[in-house]
């Protein structure tokens, strides 16, 4: 009998004991350390379960149910105590009550933006012709957005070219300007081309897809900010002949065999010869029978290759620029610039 009585001694402790310390865990390792000392290899509760051997057999199936009763208890309140510092670990994660008894919502997957799928193509396009991606800082010197690419202080090219300055003492990492120039925010991606040419690796062949600046009034064609894509292509005897085949490469393929396409004539300070290139594709609803200018083209001209020290006599090269915006508009019947910018979900969720 004495063994009786010591032991419903210690299971009266064992569940007492718990009862005072349960709703005062607070951690998940206190709680650990609650569970091993009772349940572990040498926990109170084993213990005791090693002691019904000390029993009359006759006593021993009727401690052995009180025993396993009194360990399922103290199971189901372990489990409480854990479900309850799990909900507070999330409340203090989200910021938040968390509600069980709502239902789940519909989660909804994105997908990428019309002006990121256009660019997505056209380099896709320029990566079957051997072209790399090259990227360079949204924040440019004057010597590399104009100046380099024959646009001095004086040049009337830099009135459409209007763009953002930044203070004359602003400093931009390891980025070097003269005394007498600006930082500014880029307004072509041409300056990448500037960029790479300085590197002196050649040949060279990149596309160069990024985000501009001018200082435009936004309205239905114009932004302050819009996105381009640069082609540059410089190697040994590259003429106009390898202009036009790249151009009608690409054309072919991101508006089919069916596109016409012609080359006017233009200027571009930092081409020569220059072209404006004009397309007519079929299918493209009320502008399938009219000429629409798409981008400007040439060829890079002697004075930018040696503003960067590339030997005139060795090397030439082609540069054409892509409006991201201009041809999305153009492929998808877009009337309104504004519209790419508004994160409207009713016009995105078109073109998922």
């Amino acid at each position: 009998m004495a063994e009786n009585e010591e032991i419903a001694r210690l299971l009266a402790d064992i569940l007492s004991r718990w009862d005072d310390i349960g709703d005062s865990i607070d951690s998940v390792a206190r709680l650990e350390a609650a569970k091993a000392e009772i349940f572990g290899p040498n926990g109170s509760l084993t213990l005791l379960f090693r002691q019904i051997n000390k029993l009359p057999k006759e006593d021993r199936p009727e401690w052995g149910k009180r025993l396993n009763a009194a360990r399922d208890a103290l199971a189901a309140k372990i489990q409480a105590v854990g479900e309850r510092l799990a909900e507070k670990d999330l409340e203090s994660r989200l910021g938040e009550t968390i509600d069980p008894t709502l239902g789940l919502t519909q989660e909804k997957l994105g997908y990428r933006h019309p002006l990121s799928q256009v660019r997505n193509r056209v380099v896709s396009i320029f990566k079957k012709m051997g072209f790399a991606v090259a990227e360079a800082t949204e924040l440019e010197t004057e010597w590399a957005c104009f100046d380099a690419l024959q646009m001095p202080a004086t040049h009337p090219a830099r009135d459409a070219m209007d763009t953002f300055f930044l203070p004359n003492d602003f400093v931009c990492g390891n980025t070097q300007k003269r005394d007498d120039e600006h930082f500014i925010l880029r307004t072509h991606c041409t300056s990448v081309q500037i960029r790479a040419l300085l590197r002196g690796q050649l040949p060279l062949k990149i596309i160069a897809p990024g985000r501009v600046f001018r200082r435009d009034t936004v309205d239905a064609t114009h932004s302050a900010n819009f996105h381009q894509c640069d082609v540059i292509h410089v190697d040994r005897g590259i003429s106009v002949a390898d202009l036009k085949a790249s151009i009608e490469f690409f054309l072919g393929e991101f508006f089919g065999a069916d596109v016409q396409m012609r080359y006017r004539p233009s200027f571009f300070p930092f081409t020569e010869p220059s072209f404006e290139v004009d397309i007519r594709v079929p299918n493209m609803g009320k502008l399938s029978d009219t000429w629409i200018e798409i981008f400007g083209c040439g060829m890079i001209h002697p004075s930018v290759f040696k503003a960067v020290g590339v030997d005139v006599d060795i090397w030439s090269g082609q540069a054409w620029g892509i409006g991201i915006e201009r041809i999305a508009m153009l492929v998808h019947g877009i009337d309104d610039i504004r519209h790419f910018y508004r994160n409207d979900f009713r016009f995105l969720r078109q073109f998922n």
